[in-house]
């Protein structure tokens, strides 16, 4: 009983000398944990403030690396307070875990990473915004929202598109909106019976009827080449564009009043033309004289 009694004052007495040992220890640990916390949060507001007056960055990017610095300093406290206390070999076996974990979760995450720096480009350059008129890869539509990892899109069929934001850094992809106008190029041919020269100002003519056309932007014409059976042509003008109806109504515009001009012009929108040749050197046409085919 005697023996039981001495080996708990003992253990009593161990445990207030290393309470009494930690307490300034502690207290030091406490007080550097609180002046790391102060110090993080007027860093951040500095950050905030500095972030968005100097490079005028978007709200929520001055949000992202504001955070960046008060977890930074806020973890810095914290590993400097267990340091203080003596919990170096906690600290490294944290370390070690924290690290391990890290990794398992940068490979299970590194799309997601990819897409949302991806995003973060996107929010700095700004390529395209709401309501503009793009196309990435395949899908053609309207933006409707940049997300940080994807941004979607409104076709013109009515589906809604997600696409990765990494997807739009690693491809080639445009933006109709940008200038505010589009270009309409409408390919053509014309017979070889036709008067070229009648052909190019009877286009021109008609251009400009075009409700949509810029009429200060230059309007092109030009024979793109001889066919087999054609002399093919290009007319190029520019039109206001604001959505994709006004492309649409200005090429079914100059569709409609080319073809009907050329008829009221005699000018002959071509077509394929087969020739038969019957023994004839260069063939011969069926409407200019009779065929006679020798009986055997």
């Amino acid at each position: 009983m005697d023996t039981t009694i001495t080996y708990f004052e003992k253990v009593l007495l161990n445990w207030e000398q290393s309470v009494l040992d930690y307490l300034p220890k502690l207290f030091l640990a406490i007080v550097v944990l609180i002046l790391f916390v102060g110090l993080a949060k007027f860093a951040k507001s500095i950050s905030q403030k500095f972030f968005s007056k100097a490079i005028r960055a978007h709200s929520e990017i001055v949000n992202i690396i504001s955070s960046m610095i008060y977890f930074f300093l806020i973890l810095s406290g914290v590993f400097l307070a267990l340091q203080i206390i003596g919990l170096e070999k906690a600290l490294t076996k944290l370390m070690a875990g924290a690290g391990i974990i890290g990794i398992i979760v940068g490979f299970a995450f590194k799309d997601i990473a990819s897409n949302i720096f991806a995003g973060l480009l996107l929010k700095i350059q700004h390529p395209f915004q709401k309501d503009d008129w793009v196309q990435i890869e395949d899908n053609y539509g309207v933006i409707l929202d940049v997300g940080w990892v994807t941004t979607t899109i409104k076709t013109i069929p009515g589906q809604e598109v997600f696409v990765p934001n990494q997807v739009i850094y690693s491809n080639t992809f445009t933006n109709f909106s940008t200038f505010r106008k589009r270009r309409v190029i409408l390919k053509c041919g014309v017979s070889y019976g036709d008067d070229l020269g009648h052909v190019k100002a009877v286009a021109l003519d008609e251009v400009k009827n075009i409700k949509e056309l810029l009429p200060h932007e230059e309007v092109d014409f030009y024979f793109t080449e001889i066919g087999n059976s054609t002399f093919n042509f290009q007319l190029r003008f520019w039109i206001k564009f604001t959505n994709n109806n006004d492309y649409q109504r200005a090429m079914s515009d100059i569709i409609i009043r080319i073809k009907k001009r050329f008829e009221n012009e005699s000018i002959s929108i071509a077509y394929p033309v087969t020739t038969l040749d019957f023994g004839v050197k260069g063939g011969v046409n069926l409407f200019d004289k009779e065929i006679k085919v020798k009986p055997d």
